[in-house]
């Protein structure tokens, strides 16, 4: 699957004088259009700074379910998601038990100035008391977060032969998410139904997703026509990216929205454990999404509006 999902060097874009940066966009255009996915080096972004994080958090998944209560969110929200929350298999329509995992999500500590955008989109940050480990690690990844999302959306521009601007003027206040996912083996969660996964198939629903995982048998897997079902293409270095149904509309269908699930515990290895952190890329609350005209784009979708969209789909994964 590497051939479809290739290694990025960013620092080919940010350094790169104008050849090199014309040949890294065309690498771009052609892999997104192929599988909607990308591993990205030369992002600078300390790996010591992601393990203090995802040490803190496992500190948090493991107190008592009591405990964690505390801090129950729902989908979309801030806090504690505990099992059987979500079901991402039912934003395509799919019925599936619930996911195999926890989360904890995050996302901006900075309020709207519209009240009733506030009121949908916005709430404080909820840092578990126990773990008072986790805030900085988890605020200074999120701003370093906010910017490589800006450097890629960029680099996406260009790649279709568009201002530098022309996504990231969209993004002055975007709502953003980020999940701290945590998939135990089976003494935790028990064996997998039929159907069940840690995460099933599903797109993500924003602009772009970075994703930092750890390599694992009940790990990322990535569908394309090509190839169905294989097992995404790990580097410890990179992040993986993948567009999401915003941005895949907004391209009229040039870029695909990289579908993907992560396989349950495995048979041969049960006691598996893996925490991914999730940055989900968003727009600025209020933003119209329409799709780019031929010959950029494929398909001319109906314009939406971005924050109506991602509430729609947040919806349709939550488990009553």
């Amino acid at each position: 699957m590497g051939r479809v999902i290739p290694t990025i060097d960013l620092r080919r874009w940010t350094v790169g004088d104008a050849m090199t940066r014309a040949t890294l966009a065309r690498d771009v255009d052609q892999a997104l259009q192929a599988a909607g996915f990308l591993l990205v080096t030369g992002h600078g972004v300390d790996p010591a700074l992601r393990t203090r994080i995802r040490s803190a958090a496992r500190e948090f998944f493991l107190l008592p379910a009591g405990v964690k209560q505390r801090y129950a969110a729902k989908v979309g929200g801030r806090g504690w998601l505990g099992p059987g929350a979500e079901a991402n298999g039912y934003a395509e329509g799919t019925e599936t038990p619930p996911d195999l995992k926890e989360s904890l999500t995050f996302a901006t500590a900075e309020p709207f100035e519209d009240p009733v955008v506030n009121a949908e989109w916005y709430a404080p940050n909820v840092w578990p008391a126990e773990v008072p480990a986790l805030r900085g690690p988890c605020e200074e990844y999120l701003g370093r977060m906010v910017a490589l999302e800006k450097e890629l959306l960029a680099l996406l521009a260009c790649a279709l032969g568009l201002g530098a601007d022309f996504f990231t003027r969209h993004m002055d206040h975007p709502t953003y998410g980020f999940n701290i996912n945590w998939y135990p083996g089976t003494e935790i969660v028990g064996a997998p139904r039929t159907g069940q996964f840690r995460i099933g198939p599903h797109t993500d629903f924003g602009t772009v997703t970075i994703l930092d995982r750890q390599a694992g048998k009940g790990g990322l897997q990535v569908y394309t026509d090509a190839d169905g079902w294989q097992d995404a293409p790990y580097d410890p270095a990179a992040f993986t990216v993948n567009i999401g149904d915003l941005l895949a509309r907004w391209t009229g269908d040039r870029w695909r929205s990289g579908r993907h699930r992560v396989l349950p515990p495995p048979v041969d290895a049960p006691a598996e454990e893996l925490i991914s952190l999730v940055y989900f890329g968003e727009c600025t609350p209020g933003t119209l999404v329409e799709s780019l005209p031929a010959p950029v784009g494929r398909v001319v979708y109906p314009p939406v509006d971005s924050h109506a969209y991602l509430r729609e789909k947040l919806d349709s994964i939550t488990v009553e």
